[in-house]
């Protein structure tokens, strides 16, 4: 069963939308999700939600990474990084290359940085507006 859920225009407020920023037009900015999607994204959000595997994913964003390589990056500790190395590949979000005895990590599509670019827009400018009350 598909279930549309309503995306806010990030546009503002223009005379095709209706008092609650919702486009008159709901196929137009309809997110349609089928339920198993829904599974889906919430296990993208959650391999997402700590600040030290986004960092992990801005490091390796910009090339191939051994571990050791991350930790000296990053500055955290070698069991932290693999730790969160391994929720990231069992997310999808990077993938290993083995090189003789060496493992390299990168990430596996670069959209996943358009997804953490967006969390971040949406976070400071709701941050940003919250301070305005």
């Amino acid at each position: 069963m598909e279930k549309a859920v309503p995306i806010k225009s990030s546009s503002g407020f223009d005379s095709r939308e209706n008092s609650e920023g919702y486009s008159e037009k709901p196929e137009r900015d309809a997110l349609v999700l089928r339920d198993e999607h829904f599974q889906s994204v919430a296990f993208l959000a959650r391999s997402l939600s700590d600040e030290n595997r986004l960092r992990i994913i801005l490091c390796v964003s910009k090339g191939k990474k051994s571990v050791s390589a991350i930790v000296e990056e990053l500055g955290l500790s070698q069991p932290l990084v693999s730790h969160h190395l391994k929720e990231l590949k069992r997310s999808l979000l990077v993938k290993i290359e083995r090189n003789g005895p060496f493992i390299y990590y990168e990430l596996v599509d670069p959209r996943i940085l358009d997804v953490v670019r967006t969390l971040s827009t949406v976070a400071t400018d709701l941050l940003t507006a919250r301070k305005t009350f």
